[in-house]
């Protein structure tokens, strides 16, 4: 209706002073700080509670985890790396190396989970991200295929992290209660 085309939803929000351009940009970098901010609160109050170490390195590796992701997204990290002669697989590569050690040595932890929304949630990721290293040709349709599996992804990573501390929570405070 403002006249801008489809692809301004999704374009990079630092050169964007209308804020109608980027707006979709933007909601995933804001619904990218719900689960740092989620797990970082949980971890915390776990902690108030005297909760053990083991029990609560889920949220605090996981906190670390989306925190970094929420920082390469907002700061951009990745093109900076690439612009340095970094190509952009190797780029690809090592956060898949931080994903998978992830994965890898919290495993137990994540199989007690609702994993399946997170593993969605980086299906779309990862498919919005094949998309942008094809450099489709048609602007809206690029936009389109990339921008909107990126925002329903980060939907699904959020309503993961904020279930997944929900419950961890709701266990602690009933241990708690219990021993008393």
């Amino acid at each position: 209706m403002s006249g801008l085309q489809v692809s301004d939803l999704f374009f990079n929000p630092f050169f964007s002073p209308n804020p109608n351009v980027a707006l979709l940009t933007r909601t995933f970098q804001i619904l990218c700080s719900v689960p740092v901010i989620v797990c970082t609160f949980s971890y915390g109050l776990a902690k108030t509670l005297g909760l053990p170490a083991s029990e609560n390195r889920f949220i605090l590796f996981s906190a670390l985890l989306t925190g970094g992701f929420l920082l390469n997204e907002i700061y951009r990290i990745h093109i900076y790396i690439v612009a340095v002669g970094i190509p952009k697989l190797g780029v690809c590569l090592l956060y898949a190396i931080f994903l998978a050690s992830y994965g890898w040595f919290l495993r137990r932890e994540l199989q007690s989970t609702p994993y399946k929304i997170l593993l969605a949630g980086l299906g779309l990721l990862f498919f919005a991200i094949g998309i942008d290293a094809l450099h489709l040709k048609g602007k809206i349709l690029a936009s389109m295929l990339e921008g909107v599996p990126k925002l329903l992804s980060e939907i699904n990573i959020a309503f993961y992290y904020w279930y997944v501390c929900k419950s961890f929570l709701e266990k602690a405070f009933h241990d708690k209660k219990n021993t008393f």
